[in-house]
């Protein structure tokens, strides 16, 4: 679900603090996409929410919820976009965000 290799390299490259501003950023922006998806049936720009998101997720080790918006984005851009599954995108967001802040708590209590 998270590629905690990808965390910890990312936060080693760029230090504590400036880890904790992107993924407050990601986190941002993906509450927004994710609102746009609850809030709106219009599909004309699924294709490029979801490559937004698969690349953010990628970058923050969301290895599951960026492997369905691949697949939703290759859906999307392939004229399906009735078949992308944005509920079961929604809950992957939620149990990867939820897995990566218990997983983040837990680092810190062993510090």
């Amino acid at each position: 679900m998270i590629d905690w290799n990808r965390i910890s390299e990312l936060q080693s490259d760029i230090g504590a603090d400036e880890f904790d501003e992107i993924v407050g950023l990601f986190l941002e922006e993906v509450e927004t996409e994710i609102a746009s998806f609850r809030d709106s049936s219009d599909h004309d720009k699924l294709e490029a929410q979801l490559h937004f998101l698969k690349g953010s997720a990628l970058n923050l080790g969301f290895s599951d919820f960026a492997g369905l918006c691949q697949s939703g984005e290759t859906a999307a851009s392939q004229g399906r976009s009735d078949h992308v599954d944005l509920h079961e995108i929604i809950k992957s967001y939620e149990r990867s965000r939820a897995a990566f802040v218990a997983g983040r708590q837990q680092a810190m209590s062993t510090l």
